[in-house]
């Protein structure tokens, strides 16, 4: 089946990193601008950072640029999103997705489960 599976999640303490991996399961990666998405308990869902398929486009949510990396390695059919100085702020649990384009971000139906952050001293 298509599917991403996320990884890298844990807890950590404020002002540490994190780096999260999106691997493409049953289909091709590079044919597709691949977004992260997160939801904190109590918020909306939320776009955190979209690279498009050429990688000549990036988006990064403004709570998140400057701190947030995203970058992709077709060749491992991967999307990896990059995390420093984290704030509590930050806790969510985030999703990658295949999205039509950067400017729109919207799904293509191609989620993956999620993985959770927790920034907490």
């Amino acid at each position: 089946q298509l599917q991403f599976v996320e990884s890298g999640g844990g807890l950590v303490q404020p002002g540490g990193s994190l780096r999260l991996s999106c691997v493409a399961s049953g289909f091709t990666l590079d044919s597709y601008a691949i977004a992260w998405f997160r939801q904190a308990p109590g918020k909306e869902h939320e776009g955190v950072a979209c690279i498009s398929n050429s990688d000549d486009t990036i988006w990064y949510g403004s709570s998140t640029k400057g701190r947030f990396t995203i970058s992709r390695d077709n060749a491992k059919n991967t999307v990896s999103l990059q995390m420093n100085s984290l704030e509590p702020e930050d806790t969510a649990t985030y999703y990658c997705a295949a999205v039509l384009s950067v400017s729109t971000m919207t799904p293509l139906n191609l989620w993956g489960q999620g993985t959770q952050v927790i920034v907490s001293s």
